[in-house]
């Protein structure tokens, strides 16, 4: 409950007004990630960066995408596999659910944090074989099971992919509606379990002291990005297909809020199924509650598992996550091949190859997160590819445009396609309001950064700073573009600077010495 506060607030003042930024940036100009800054040639960089980092995302998203077609396949069967400890991959102390209680946990263990039931172990021995490793020092070797199930998983997308928007246009009718379907269905059963009323009521309480929380903010606002794509090159690239004249302002309010109500309801298809768990277990809601793959790969299978038709409902759950994950990693790689396929036409003729090239470059790179302590790399990833760094390439960006590109000239950009300026509201959040949240959203996630941990894992000094060599990595290249961009130009100083600011299609201006960025 306390989540949605600063999730709402953050859709408001910086979610919906910069999803409406890249959508208007990207139809306006017909250009991807990096070459739509010929409207301000100096912030080229920044698209770069953002391409870096919607690559990084593809290097792990893709296998978790692959570990939701592994539990499929082990849908298809009369018993779930995660049912109980007489598989190959339990160990001596795998707990039966059906005998646990409270008292099995001890120590003021959460049971979501219990590592030994069946759905547990089936993730972290069956899939992961995270015991056979002792830290990310020692990763092993692929799984080749989760090798093939990856492979199968760059196949579908490579295919979505290979004819641009022809293909992936058709792909997501499916990929985008059917999770819908699944929702609604998973909804309208989980509310009827017992004790789902508790846990619909714990995801709707306000406890107004986690406010005080540095982590609710941060998590909050990265999470709108995630949600809404902003900031990935994903919007820039999709929008770059539309019709010139199409009303984008009303996509960004749409999509934005659409977006949103279902994260909203999904809540209560999530929550009302931790109430049931907890239930079941006579336990806290909060110590059944957790976050990332321990929800969705260890207590919702769980769940699933004590259901009639557990087996349907199985196979139901992971279809669903198998669609929202393509239809997720179909736009960030699409990002990544528009956004240079626009810059460099010799990728642009051999689009099929070039989109061969990508998707096999993020299988191989994936293989490291398949491999026993694969879920170490993965947590290292998710951690810094797309945290800090993303939120400071949407800060650069909100910059670009509206302070060095303006927001007039941007206003009017907008009303040749549709007719009428954007209102005061938009203009305000894109020149201040965005801006300042993102500078203090970056600011507070960088001073309260903490060592990164898996659990009981505490990662080693020299893994953090590889963490923070990727995450500089994407960030780096922002200013250094600047620098690169300000050397090759010739001139004065100030015909330098003018050059680099200006608009690549006014450039004949700067040589008359007219330079309407230099006026206030």
């Amino acid at each position: 409950g306390a989540f949605l506060i600063p999730y709402i607030l953050f859709l408001i003042i910086a979610g919906m007004p910069l999803f409406y930024m890249e959508l208007a940036l990207g139809q306006y100009n017909r250009e991807g990630a990096a070459t739509v800054w010929k409207i301000c040639p100096v912030f080229k960089g920044v698209g770069y960066a953002v391409i870096l980092i919607a690559l990084y995302v593809g290097f792990y998203y893709n296998v978790i995408i692959a570990w939701s077609l592994y539990y499929l396949f082990s849908s298809f069967t009369f018993e779930l596999p995660w049912t109980n400890c007489d598989n190959s991959w339990n160990s001596p102390n795998c707990t039966d659910p059906k005998l646990f209680n409270a008292s099995v946990l001890g120590n003021g263990t959460k049971y979501s944090k219990y590592k030994l039931t069946p759905a547990a172990e089936f993730y972290e021995r069956g899939v992961l074989h995270l015991h056979e490793s002792r830290g990310i020092h020692d990763l092993g070797l692929p799984r080749w099971q989760l090798s093939l199930c990856l492979l199968v998983v760059v196949i579908i997308l490579f295919f979505s992919l290979w004819k641009g928007v022809k293909t992936s246009g058709k792909v997501v009718w499916i990929t985008a509606t059917l999770p819908y379907v699944v929702l609604f269905v998973l909804l309208i059963h989980g509310i009827t379990l017992p004790g789902a009323y508790n846990g619909i009521n714990a995801y709707l309480h306000i406890d107004f002291r986690r406010l005080k929380e540095a982590t609710v903010w941060i998590d909050a606002a990265t999470q709108i990005f995630y949600s809404l794509g902003a900031g990935f090159g994903v919007l820039i690239a999709f929008a770059s297909y539309n019709k010139f004249d199409n009303n984008c302002y009303r996509d960004a309010l749409l999509t934005s809020t659409i977006n949103c109500v279902t994260s909203f309801i999904s809540g209560f298809a999530i929550f009302s199924i931790l109430g049931y768990m907890a239930h079941e277990h006579k336990v806290k809601i909060e110590d059944v509650a957790t976050e990332g793959a321990g929800l969705v790969f260890i207590l919702y299978p769980e769940a699933i598992s004590t259901l009639s038709g557990s087996t349907f409902w199985a196979v139901v759950f992971f279809i669903m996550l198998l669609t929202l994950g393509i239809d997720s990693s179909m736009g960030g790689m699409e990002a990544v091949i528009t956004g240079l396929a626009d810059d460099f036409q010799i990728l642009k003729q051999n689009r099929k190859l070039f989109t061969f090239g990508v998707s096999f470059g993020t299988f191989l790179l994936a293989l490291f997160c398949i491999t026993n302590g694969g879920i170490y790399v993965l947590t290292l990833l998710d951690t810094f590819a797309a945290g800090t760094s993303i939120l400071f390439a949407v800060l650069m960006e909100a910059i670009g445009v509206s302070w060095f590109y303006g927001v007039d000239r941007f206003s009017e950009d907008i009303q040749q396609m549709m007719g009428f300026k954007p209102g005061l509201y938009w203009r305000l959040c894109w020149k201040f309001v965005s801006p300042a949240f993102l500078l203090f959203v970056v600011i507070v996630s960088i001073i309260n950064f903490k060592p990164l941990t898996y659990d009981d894992y505490t990662f080693p000094l020299w893994a953090n700073r590889i963490g923070w060599g990727i995450a500089l990595s994407s960030m780096i290249l922002v200013p250094a573009y600047i620098i690169y961009k300000f050397m090759n130009v010739r001139g004065t100083f100030k015909e330098r600077l003018a050059y680099c600011i200006t608009p690549e299609n006014e450039h004949q201006l700067v040589a008359q010495g007219n330079v309407r960025q230099f006026k206030v």
